[in-house]
Parts: C-alpha cells; structure tokens; sequence
C-alpha cells in the first residue's frame, strides 16, 4: 500500500515536531541520552583524559655520587614532569624497566664532576620503556628542557653560549590539553545525539507500528522528516550551549572567533547527521541495528577519523582521505579554528563548502530512500 503524493505541510510538520517534544520529555531513555550523554563525555575527556604524561617514575642509578650529578637529580625532580628516586644498587636496566612502575632509568657514570670541571663534554645515559610509546614522546620532550636547565646551571661560566632556540605557542601557549580536547567535544555530543537520537526513536516507531499509523494519514514523508529532525537539531544546540559554557566558564578555553560562524558550523554539521540517522532508522527499522550503526558511522569516524585525538597528518594517505568523507574532520577545523584561532569566513570556506554539500547529499538520500508503503 501507498500513500499518495501531497505537498508538504508546516503544519503538519510542526505537529510532527510537537509530538516528538513530547516524547522526548516523557522517555527516560531518550532524555538521558540527550542530557546524560553530554555531561558523561565531558567528564571523560574533558577531566578524566590527561594527553601530557606527568608525575613520570624515573629510577636514578648515580655512579658519581658528587654535587653535580645531584644537582642533575634535582632538575630532573624540580622540572614538574618527573619524579626521580634512587635505584637498588646494581639494579638491571631491563628488570627495573619491565616492573612497569618506573618508565626510564637515568644512569649517572663516574667522572660527571670531573669532566665539567675540566671543560670536557660528560654524558648522561637515559634508557626508556618504548613499550609505552606516548609515555616515551613525552619523556623526549621533558628532556629538551632539562638540557638547557642543566646547561644553565652546571655549565662552567666562561664556556661559550652555544645558540639558544626559543619556542613560541600560539593559540594553545601552555599546551593544555583541556585547550586541545575540549573544542572537539563539541564535534563529539552533537554528532552522536543528532545521529543516536534520530536513528533510535524513528527505529522505535517502526518496531512499535505508530510509523505505519502516521503513514497511512495525510502526512508526507517530508512532515514526517522536518517533523523529526526540528526537535533533534533543538536538543543538539541545547548540548552545544552545555558544551561551551562549561568549556569557558569550567576549563577556561578561550574563545576568539565569531560566533556566528560557529553557530552557523554547529548547524550544518548537525543537519548532516539527523540525515544520517534518519537514513539508517529508514534503512534499519530496528532499534538494536540502528544502535550499531550509529556507533560505527558516528561514534567511531569521530574518535578516530577527525582529528579530535589522533592527528590525521600521521595516518596514511588512504585513512586521510576516508576521514574526508566524514562531516566530523570538517567540522572540527571549524571548531579548533573558531575557537582558539579566531579564523574568518575565509579560512573557513573549505570547510563550510564540503558540509554544505555533504548535507545536500545525505539528506537528498534520506528522503529518497524513505520508504512510504507499510511493507518492511
């Protein structure tokens, strides 16, 4: 059976939309995940997820035993990144290493205090656990700045200054993570409401039968789209609004870009994804397949195809340009760069264009594969 051809109804679609409102405010389940689900996220990554390795164990092996091997020590221990403590006597590298309680060995060999004082060139020998290789990266980053800490102080003063380089932040001066993962959480609740929330409630409809009792009144499929996606795209702004007051009023991230931009951002990417969701509830009609494929073409090209923790210029050619195929990497630019950057229109256009048409895309599909008859 088919519903014959009408033009679409704003007033229909708006009571399409009343309805939903409703039973997204008497649904337990649909209200958790549109309020819990954003508050749980940034607690996660916001709090809970530290990306600088901190308070790193360090066990010092000092065949030395003088004033300047520790001196070494103590800028080591005063740096902030370290906490160094005194190895057993005649402790195996590897043994201490494979404890997994310390994550490198600094090892101090005799004559340290001699050699600087003759102006001779001593060594220090620093064995990590690659087995962690973020923890490693981070060690060999510390490392830098205690070199040029220890050639400051232990250094004879009339030995020549070789060139100092000076590194400068922009955008991000401290290299706070919060800075880093806060902005992209904004990409993360609102592609997975938008995309979980519709996929799962228009799923519902189908299992439950009210699809097929809406389908045969005088509704269209496009009431029933604008109807469905209106309170979906209020609810993803809600979380949006929850987002950022807590990324500056709770974590200080600052923000120096436009506002219109960003909310002009937050709307085509979110349109993309209530697309998405309603063309796997369309193509589903179950609630339990509608999940999985929500999580597989939401959840999972967010975390791991935007760029929100894994940095794309890394990945091969091939994973980079299937991160293109994605909203998400889109947006985040526009997140990060509104946010901490403070980019224009200008700076913004790729981006902006390849939503633009994404959604075109996605929702033209949507509403061509709505099915209209009552048969699965």
């Amino acid at each position: 059976m088919s519903v014959p051809t009408r033009r679409f109804s704003p007033a229909r679609a708006a009571a399409i939309a009343r309805k939903e409102f409703r039973h997204v405010w008497r649904d337990p389940f649909t209200l958790g995940l549109a309020v819990g689900l954003p508050l749980f996220l940034v607690w996660i990554f916001g709090v809970a997820i530290e990306l600088d390795a901190k308070d790193i164990r360090i066990a010092v092996d000092d065949r030395d035993h003088s004033y300047s091997s520790r001196a070494l020590v103590d800028i080591f221990r005063n740096s902030g990144a370290f906490l160094p403590h005194e190895a057993a006597p005649g402790a195996d590298v590897q043994r201490v290493l494979s404890s997994e309680r310390d994550k490198a060995v600094l090892i101090v060999e005799p004559g340290l205090e001699r050699m600087l004082e003759t102006g001779g060139q001593p060594r220090v020998q620093i064995v990590l656990d690659g087995s962690d290789n973020a923890v490693a990266f981070s060690i060999l980053a510390y490392l830098s700045g205690v070199q040029g800490m220890a050639n400051a102080r232990l250094a004879p003063a009339q030995a020549p200054v070789p060139v100092r380089l000076a590194a400068r932040y922009l955008y991000n001066p401290e290299l706070s993570t919060q800075w880093f993962i806060v902005p992209g959480l904004v990409v993360l609740v609102m592609g997975m409401i938008s995309i979980l929330l519709t996929a799962i409630t228009v799923a519902r409809e189908w299992e439950n039968g009210s699809m097929e009792r809406l389908l045969a009144t005088q509704v269209t499929p496009l009431d029933i789209i604008a109807g469905k996606l209106v309170p979906y795209l209020l609810i993803g702004q809600c979380a949006m609004v929850l987002i950022y007051s807590l990324a500056r009023l709770g974590f200080g991230v600052p923000f120096v870009g436009s506002h219109v931009l960003f909310l002009a951002g937050c709307l085509l990417f979110q349109t993309g994804y209530l697309g998405m969701g309603l063309l796997i509830s369309s193509l589903s009609r179950s609630q339990q397949v509608a999940m999985q494929a929500s999580m597989l073409t939401g959840f999972l090209p967010i975390i791991l195809l935007s760029g929100f923790i894994f940095p794309l210029e890394s990945m091969p050619a091939g994973f980079q340009v299937l991160a293109g195929a994605f909203p998400a990497k889109w947006f985040m630019i526009v997140c990060r760069g509104v946010f901490l950057k403070g980019a224009d229109a200008v700076a913004l256009g790729l981006p902006f264009l390849v939503l633009t048409a994404m959604d075109a895309a996605i929702l033209t599909v949507a509403t061509l594969t709505f099915k209209t008859d009552l048969e699965p």
